[in-house]
C-alpha cells in the first residue's frame, strides 16, 4: 500500500511539473485571450456599424492585441477604411492589413 501511495505521489509531482512547464511555454494568458476576444468583437462591431455591404468578405483575427485583416474588398478606399476602423478601436496595438482589392463581382455591394 505504501508503494502504491509513493508511486502516486511521484506521478502527481511529475505530472504537475510538466503542466506548469507547459503553461509557462504558452505565450498567451487567459486574460489576453479574453482581451483578444473582446477586441475581435469590437472591430467586427465597427465594421458592421459602418453598414458597408462590400465589407462582408473581410475576415478579422486578433492575437495579443494585433489585428489581422484578410479577405477581399472591391476598392482601395474600402481597404483603407477597414484598416482605419480597426486602428481606431481601443486596445488594438497593431493592424496587419492583408486585404486584397478585387473586382470580383461577389465582393461588390451591388450583388448583395
Amino acid at each position: 500500500m505504501r508503494r502504491l501511495l509513493g508511486a502516486f505521489v511521484v506521478l502527481v509531482l511529475v505530472t504537475g511539473s510538466a503542466m506548469v512547464a507547459g503553461a509557462a511555454d504558452s505565450k498567451s494568458t487567459i486574460g489576453q485571450k479574453v482581451d483578444d476576444a473582446t477586441l475581435l468583437t469590437k472591430v467586427k462591431a465597427k465594421l458592421t456599424a459602418d453598414k458597408a455591404k462590400n465589407l462582408v468578405h473581410v475576415n478579422v483575427d486578433v492575437k495579443d492585441g494585433v489585428v489581422a485583416l484578410k479577405g477581399s474588398v472591391p476598392t482601395a478606399a474600402d481597404k483603407t477604411r477597414v484598416e482605419k476602423l480597426a486602428r481606431a478601436t481601443e486596445g488594438v496595438s497593431e493592424v496587419h492589413n492583408e486585404l486584397v482589392v478585387s473586382s470580383n463581382p461577389s465582393a461588390s455591394p451591388s450583388t448583395k
